[in-house]
């Protein structure tokens, strides 16, 4: 994976990898709440050698003294020490018991025991820290060998323990930050996890990932194209109309077959917006000036009819069988540019309508009498009508759902084209959430402006008609009342 891969999974899961890494914060915070506060009592023994007066008996004394203070080090925590302090305290635990609450330690160059003991009493654990510092003292005394001028060995209480004020553990701030890091491993892990068991396609780069095909157009999402398709009747201005504008501009710059002005418009599986887009790229065609014949060549779920408000008595399985022909059948729709032609009647055999000289006649009639013939037609995946259409059209655009395609699902669609070496003119991303628009960004953002700009207008307008409007006394009347 490149960084660019990381950057697309933090932005995709972001919410799941912050909840995972608040739950792994609020984890140690419980935690740390639930354990039991330790304090720590600390004092401190020195340990002292009788010598000479000369320098050379002194130096010689404090080098005896700092070999010394390790071995007592050592004997902090042996029974000898340990089992009177247990009795005089009545502690109610065993010498080893107690030894795993007692560190003794001796700094570097020093001839100082510094005795730490935790518990979770804080008055307890200065009591003991300061009966071990006395029987150490006594101890050293009784082990330490006897000279002229008295016992060698002398150790003085230089640090009582005082009673600890906070304790030294739980650590709530490096709890928090372990949680913290722990919590952000594991959300980044599960993102990039379902990043790789997650096969939709859901943007550009996951169709770099299937194939080299160009994406020629991004259709954004919007939640109300179901209940209002016809975009260019209902938002002229908005987003989603735009982009099927660039659509059209960019179909200005794709090869078509030689003769052929003829476009199959499909998906890999349904639901993908296939339909919709075929009708509004048929739209942008027409208000363009062109001639267009929409044809409805999805015979298995015809929906045109519902989408348009038209007669669907008779269409296209009329003119293949010889029933009625291609003018009389068709319908015009919006300012005359744009001719539709229904499916008519859902035959038995939709593959063999499709994939007959009938209806390669029909097409070849068509694209003479119109500028551009768009077709709307099955999926590819469940069927295979939309390939055997593409022998007979100058070439297919491909609609990708985004979220409602899979990669596999796509490379097949594709490979079933390529089997039947059809054009395949680009694809077209459709249901782009914003975060996947890209450097489609610009034309949301100047679209939004076009529209706060329309509402200021509208607003002023509305001003200055409210100040052109006479104002009767009684209104000044109901203003003061």
């Amino acid at each position: 994976m490149e960084l660019t891969d990381y950057l697309r999974v933090l932005r995709k899961y972001w919410v799941s990898v912050v909840a995972i890494l608040l739950a792994g914060v609020g984890a140690a915070a419980a935690a740390s709440m639930l354990m039991t506060p330790i304090y720590t009592a600390s004092a401190g023994v020195f340990l002292t050698v009788n010598s000479g007066a000369t320098a050379g008996e002194l130096n010689q004394g404090s080098t005896y003294a700092e070999n010394q203070v390790r071995s007592y080090a050592q004997v902090v925590t042996a029974p000898v020490v340990l089992q009177p302090v247990i009795d005089r305290l009545r502690l109610g635990v065993t010498a080893v018991e107690l030894a795993d609450q007692v560190t003794a330690t001796v700094p570097i160059n020093t001839a100082i025991v510094n005795i730490d003991v935790t518990g979770a009493d804080a008055p307890l654990t200065a009591d003991t820290a300061n009966a071990i510092a006395q029987q150490l003292t006594v101890v050293v005394d009784e082990l330490s060998p006897q000279s002229q001028e008295g016992k060698t060995v002398k150790a003085t209480i230089i640090s009582p323990a005082s009673v600890p004020v906070e304790w030294t553990s739980p650590r709530v701030p490096m709890n928090l930050a372990l949680g913290a890091l722990l919590g952000l491993l594991l959300g980044f892990g599960q993102a990039i996890l379902r990043f790789r068991l997650d096969t939709r396609i859901v943007g550009e780069p996951d169709v770099a990932r299937v194939t080299d095909r160009s994406v020629v157009g991004a259709i954004a999402f919007d939640t109300d194209a179901k209940k209002h398709p016809l975009i260019f009747q209902t938002s002229p201005n908005s987003v989603r109309a735009e982009a099927y504008r660039r659509l059209r501009t960019n179909l200005q710059f794709l090869q078509l077959e030689e003769g052929r002005s003829s476009i199959v418009v499909t998906s890999s599986v349904a639901g993908e917006g296939k339909t919709t887009t075929a009708i509004n790229l048929a739209t942008a065609l027409g208000d363009a000036g062109q001639s267009v014949l929409l044809i409805e060549a999805d015979l298995r779920r015809p929906s045109f009819a519902s989408y348009l408000n038209l007669d669907d008595s008779a269409g296209l399985t009329d003119v293949i069988i010889g029933r009625a022909t291609l003018p009389e059948v068709v319908q015009p729709l919006g300012r005359g540019n744009l001719h539709v032609l229904l499916s008519g009647r859902i035959p038995p055999n939709p593959s063999e309508l499709l994939g007959s000289k009938p209806m390669e006649k029909l097409l070849a009639e068509a694209t003479e009498r119109y500028d551009t013939v768009i077709i709307d037609s099955p999926p590819l995946l469940p069927v295979t009508d939309s390939a055997l259409l593409s022998r007979f059209c100058g070439g297919v655009l491909l609609v990708v759902g985004s979220g409602e395609v899979t990669r596999p699902e796509l490379a097949t669609a594709i490979s079933s084209l390529e089997a039947v070496d059809a054009a395949i003119l680009g694809l077209v991303m459709n249901r782009l959430r914003a975060s996947e628009l890209g450097h489609y960004g610009y034309h949301h953002y100047y679209a939004q402006h076009e529209r706060d700009d329309k509402l200021k207008v509208d607003e002023t307008v509305k001003r200055q008609s409210l100040r052109a409007m006479p104002i009767s006394p009684a209104d000044v009347f109901e203003d003061r009342h």
